[in-house]
């Protein structure tokens, strides 16, 4: 599946896991120190304060959990399909993801988790549509899935087995994104503070604008053959 995929489809799913990284970073050195692209560790929070009986911390987790979902069923009520098909909405949902993070942005800054839950349903959005198109191969906002294939590819290598290049550029990919996105957010947090939600607010909103343009002139090109 990976193989089929067209140059765009990997170049975007760079930006967005640079994308993810730093809004994971913001996350982490912001309000709470709350992971927001990923919910392993946040379901284990969970468990941890249920056990403590920390009701203010229960209802915080889990609003993160639920955002995070929420925006992954707002995805799939967007895309719809699971072919990746210039024509499909990907635009759409990239900037609903970019509107998201700008919205959460004052909330932070207020203190206000409303703006974790805004800044998790964008992480959640971008990541059911990666996975969507990707048939599930692809995940942009956590990284275990990453490790774990490479992991696999480099016992294969010292097997002598066929390994997937494929897959492996695509792991290395991902995790080389999600890292350098988490050094450019930690730089631009200490300057910018929660201001730096706007940098993937940019990126995922100029994602959005150029695929239009792109499905703009293939449909242009499709009515002229």
């Amino acid at each position: 599946m990976i193989s089929k995929l067209p140059y765009w489809a990997w170049l975007g799913a760079w930006a967005l896991a640079c994308v993810a990284g730093m809004v994971n970073v913001v996350g982490l050195l912001g309000l709470e120190h709350q992971a927001i692209t990923h919910l392993t560790g946040t379901t284990s929070m969970l468990a941890a304060a249920v056990a403590e009986k920390d009701g203010a911390a229960v209802v915080q987790l889990c609003g993160v959990l639920g955002a995070f979902l929420t925006g992954c069923v707002l995805s799939g009520f967007i895309i719809q399909d699971s072919t990746l098909k210039i024509g499909r909405r990907y635009g759409v949902a990239l900037l609903v993801e970019s509107l998201l993070f700008i919205a959460a942005v004052p909330l932070l800054k207020g203190n206000n988790a409303a703006g974790l839950y805004l800044a998790a349903s964008a992480c959640g959005l971008q990541n059911a549509m990666v996975t969507t198109y990707s048939g599930t191969v692809i995940r942009t906002c956590h990284l275990s899935g990453m490790f774990t294939d490479l992991g696999i590819f480099l016992g294969h290598a010292i097997r002598g087995l066929r390994v997937d290049a494929p897959r492996l550029r695509m792991s290395l990919l991902i995790i080389s994104a999600f890292f350098c996105g988490g050094v450019i957010g930690t730089r631009a947090y200490r300057r910018l503070g929660y201001a730096t939600l706007y940098l993937p607010a940019a990126i995922t909103g100029a994602m959005a604008l150029t695929y239009g343009c792109h499905r703009l002139l293939h449909r242009e090109r499709s009515a002229t053959r």
